[in-house]
C-alpha cells in the first residue's frame, strides 16, 4: 500500500529520525529529497533507499542557513514540480547538561536548544509553506517530545524550545490552513533507539541513579513506568504516525499535536 504516491517529501536531518522518516516515506512511495550536516551519513541513508527500491537525492545543507533552505527548496520545486511534505528532523544534543540545575545553568546554554529549534523550524516551515499555499496543499511535520507538557529536573532549554514549536505549529495551520496547508507536531516520550536519547538517558543515570546502587536496566523502566503501558514510543511508531500525518487519510490533522506517548501526558 503506497500511501505516498506521487508525493514530494523534503527532510532535514540525517541523524536517526530523519533516516527512519525518509526510508519509511521512501516505502511508502514518496520522492525523498534529504538534507543533513555530514554528507558520509546522507549518502549512506540514500544508498540503503536506493537498493530498496526508492528515489531520493541528498543535499549537504544547514537548516539555519535561510538562503540555503530557500535555495533548495526552489530546486525542489524546479526539480519535481512541488512539495507536499516538509519534516525537520533535526535534534541536538548539550553533553553534560543533564547534571546541571536550571538555575546554575548559564544563558548560552538555556537558549541553545531554544534557538537552534524555534529558527531552524521556521525557516524550514516557512519555505514549504509559502510554496504550498500557492499549490493549494501540503504538510509541514514537526516532532516533540514529552518534555514541552511535564516538568522534569535538570532539562534545560528542551522543554521550552519544543513547547515553542508546538505553538509554531498552531500559528501555521491558522494562518496557513485556510490555503489547504496543515501543520502537525509528533508527540512522542523520548525514543530510545536514538543515539541523542541513548546518550541523554545515559548520563541521567550516571548523575542520578547509579550513585543509588540502581542498575541500568531497573532505570529504564522507571523512566518507561511513566506511560500507561510501561513502554516508550519506538520509532516505528513515530514513523508509521508520520505515514498517516503526511497521507491523504491524515488530511483533518492540522495545528495540533498527534499524541504518540502511551498515556505518559493524557
Amino acid at each position: 500500500m503506497n500511501r505516498l504516491k506521487d508525493k514530494v517529501a523534503v527532510i532535514y536531518g540525517n541523524g536517526a529520525i530523519g533516516a527512519a522518516t525518509a526510508k519509511a516515506f521512501a516505502r511508502e512511495g514518496a520522492t525523498i529529497f534529504l538534507t543533513g550536516l555530514t554528507e558520509e551519513k546522507l549518502n549512506t541513508i540514500a544508498d540503503e533507499i536506493q537498493w530498496d527500491g526508492g528515489t531520493i537525492e541528498v543535499t549537504q545543507l544547514n537548516a539555519l542557513d535561510e538562503q540555503a533552505v530557500e535555495r533548495h527548496m526552489d530546486y525542489v520545486i524546479k526539480k519535481a514540480g512541488k512539495v507536499d511534505i516538509s519534516f525537520n528532523a533535526i535534534g541536538i544534543y548539550q553533553k553534560d547538561v543533564g547534571h546541571i540545575p536550571l538555575l546554575e545553568l548559564s544563558v548560552d546554554s538555556f537558549s541553545l536548544p531554544i534557538n537552534i529549534y524555534t529558527e531552524s523550524h521556521f525557516i524550514t516551515a516557512k519555505a514549504a509553506a509559502k510554496r504550498m499555499i500557492k499549490q493549494g496543499n501540503g504538510v509541514v511535520l514537526m516532532h516533540t517530545a514529552n518534555l514541552s507538557h511535564i516538568s522534569a529536573p535538570l532539562a534545560g532549554g528542551r522543554g521550552p524550545a519544543w513547547a515553542a514549536m508546538e505553538s509554531l505549529c498552531r500559528s501555521i495551520s491558522v494562518e496557513c490552513g485556510e490555503h489547504g496547508v496543515r501543520s502537525v507536531c509528533l508527540f512522542t516520550t523520548a525514543i530510545p533507539e536514538t543515539p541523542i536519547i541513548e546518550e541523554a538517558f545515559k548520563e541521567l543515570y550516571e548523575g542520578h541513579a547509579k550513585n543509588q546502587g540502581i542498575p541500568i536496566e531497573q532505570f529504564n523502566t522507571m523512566v518507561a513506568s511513566g506511560t500507561h503501558r510501561k513502554r516508550l514510543t519506538t520509532m516505528k511508531e513515530l514513523t508509521d504516525s508520520a505515514i498517516f500525518a503526511a497521507s491523504d487519510e491524515g488530511s483533518a490533522i492540522t495545528g495540533t499535536v498527534l499524541n504518540l506517548t502511551a498515556g505518559m501526558i493524557a
